[in-house]
């Protein structure tokens, strides 16, 4: 059930289902980007890094969010926009295998001057299986009110 502008507030928190991170995954993601860094797709140059082996692309996690985030339904139906993707971070470096998880939580919600539509500042943290952040930032949306969803 999708969440309006009313239904949000500051200091809620929303957490994502899992979601395993494959080889095929990555793969498909060097293959759209065109991103083959060595780093992602080479076995043998990774096992020779500080990580030991392949990390995945920051930006198929950061992605990822916005899948998971959508798996949850509460913003279906009512999103209107992606506004930006701000200060993101990624603390440490998420593998092949890992499970993911995103967690939103809502840092303010604004009307804006149309009146139909407001603004909803929203961190969203990324965790592997561990509980480990490996990415974090905003993700502001806007979305619309009730009454604009009924008219």
């Amino acid at each position: 059930m999708p969440h309006y502008l009313e239904d949000l507030e500051a200091g809620q928190t929303f957490v994502t289902p899992g979601r395993t991170i494959t080889e095929a995954d990555v793969m498909s993601f060097a293959a759209w980007t065109n991103d083959n860094n060595q780093v992602h797709t080479d076995v043998e140059f990774a096992s020779q890094t500080r990580y030991g082996q392949r990390i995945v692309h920051g930006m198929l996690g950061a992605s990822l969010c916005l899948g998971l985030i959508a798996r949850t339904g509460v913003f279906e139906g009512s999103a209107v926009a992606l506004l930006g993707i701000d200060a993101w971070r990624f603390p440490l470096p998420t593998f092949i295998g890992d499970t993911v998880t995103c967690t939103v939580r809502i840092l303010s919600t604004r009307l804006t001057s149309q009146g139909t539509t407001g603004i909803v500042e929203r961190e969203v943290t990324l965790r592997n299986q561990r509980g480990e952040i490996v990415q974090q930032g905003r993700m502001d949306l806007m979305v619309l009110t009730k009454a604009a969803a009924l008219a």
